[in-house]
């Protein structure tokens, strides 16, 4: 039985070793020239620089004395994420959290309240477009839009005029 074992073990060598023997690697592919381009047939015009905002610091527009003075209370230190700021209360309390949006976004929250019916007030004198609900407040100016929501567990109503006042400020900003 032993000799069996080995034999067969042979052939299975064997057999591996002539299936990958005499086999030659595949040649490599011709190099290609690499075309040159065409030169042009009529005088190109340099392209327009396109007139984009640059990036607002959505922390820099609502600065944390700023967020504080809204909240009513003491924030921590502003965590920044690409176009957002947010500011929370301490861990000691009270519930306090202040979030600022600039851009896409800012208009996104908008329309999606708008979708779920939210009520709002219409600020006039406020950049180009600002409106008011229970807890935010959103502006448009200088082609830029900018949410800003307050969370506390006091009455909304409360900080209408808060709100109001930041928009205000804000817009003056952008």
């Amino acid at each position: 039985m032993r000799y069996l074992k080995l034999a067969a073990t042979a052939v299975v060598v064997a057999a591996l070793t002539a299936c990958g023997g005499n086999v030659e690697p595949a040649a490599p592919p011709p190099p290609t020239e690499a075309a040159e381009p065409a030169p042009p047939t009529e005088a190109t015009e340099a392209a327009e620089p396109t007139a984009e905002a640059p990036p607002v610091d959505a922390c820099a527009l609502v600065p944390k004395e700023d967020a504080e003075k809204l909240a009513g209370t003491r924030l921590e230190d502003p965590v920044p994420v690409r176009e957002t700021c947010t500011y929370s209360g301490p861990v000691s309390g009270p519930l306090a959290q202040v979030e600022v949006y600039v851009g896409d976004g800012a208009k996104k929250i908008l329309d999606i309240d708008r979708d779920l019916d939210h009520e709002f007030e219409t600020l006039s004198g406020i950049g180009d477009e600002a409106y008011l609900e229970d807890g935010a407040v959103f502006v448009h100016a200088a082609g830029v839009w900018v949410a800003i929501r307050l969370v506390r567990l006091d009455d909304p109503a409360k900080y209408d005029k808060p709100l109001t006042e930041l928009a205000r400020t804000v817009a003056g900003r952008l």
